[in-house]
């Protein structure tokens, strides 16, 4: 069972990532198209559908699954878990800004330049290349 749960993971996290890394890119072309207009309204629905349908089930089953792994081979004291759970928080903590985010575009509240979400689209890339090197370098 523990390869299986393990395939599912990172089935799970590959699909989070793709939308951690999709939707602030949506957020760069949205903030350049006007407020009302029918791209502003595509970019809404295309957001609201990433998140709810992709992003948010995707996040829920890498936990699941990565807690479970996590506690069948006992590895809550290992350095290079503690170091991958942090960054697995810096993860889930850009996931919920980027949450409200989608809510702020909706409600056409978003003050917010596209250069941030630039910048803020590097963010998971970088968790990410810590989170691969620990999993299977396990530097400590």
């Amino acid at each position: 069972m523990y390869l299986w749960i393990k395939a599912l993971h990172v089935i799970a996290i590959i699909a989070w990532m793709a939308g951690l890394l999709y939707l602030p890119r949506l957020f760069v072309y949205h903030c350049a198209a006007e407020k009302g207009s029918v791209q502003s309204e595509t970019f809404k629905v295309m957001e609201r559908r990433l998140l709810r349908a992709i992003m948010n089930p995707a996040m829920i089953v890498a936990w699941v699954a990565g807690l479970y792994l996590a506690w069948s081979q006992n590895f809550w004291l290992d350095g290079w878990f503690l170091a991958k759970f942090a960054s697995v928080l810096g993860l889930s903590f850009v996931h919920h800004m980027l949450a409200k985010d989608v809510k702020l575009f909706a409600a056409d509240a978003n003050e917010r330049p596209q250069r941030y979400y630039r910048i803020l689209n590097e963010v998971p890339t970088l968790l990410m290349i810590g989170i691969v090197i620990f999993v299977i370098v396990k530097p400590f």
